[in-house]
């Protein structure tokens, strides 16, 4: 099976596609807004990735979201909600961990079908 990436930079590439799985690098928002405005960020970037890749947002297979701080859990939900297809949730993990700098909230990454 080929392995085909999408705008490769030096460190990472942003999209992987391996067979039918797309991988896609961690994405993170504008740095220093809210949690809120990060994750809707973040989620536009994720649909435009998937289309470039070839998928949606039905085909996502696992998110995995990091928080900077848990206690906004409920904040990213809400835009997470409104986001996700019902019928075509993907399996999830949401954790605590400090991001590349103080002014990232949220981090998500993605591995989709296509």
């Amino acid at each position: 099976m080929t392995i085909r990436r999408i705008d490769v930079g030096p460190r990472m590439s942003d999209i992987v596609i391996h067979g039918n799985t797309v991988y896609l690098a961690g994405q993170v928002g504008a740095p220093g807004e809210s949690v809120t405005s990060q994750t809707k960020a973040i989620l536009a970037t994720i649909d435009e990735a998937l289309a470039k890749a070839g998928s949606d947002k039905t085909k996502i297979l696992q998110a995995i979201i990091w928080l900077a701080d848990m206690s906004t859990f409920q904040e990213m939900n809400a835009v997470w909600d409104a986001w996700v297809p019902q019928g075509h949730t993907p399996a999830r993990a949401t954790g605590e961990a400090k991001l590349a700098t103080p002014d990232y909230k949220v981090e998500i990454i993605i591995t989709a079908a296509i």
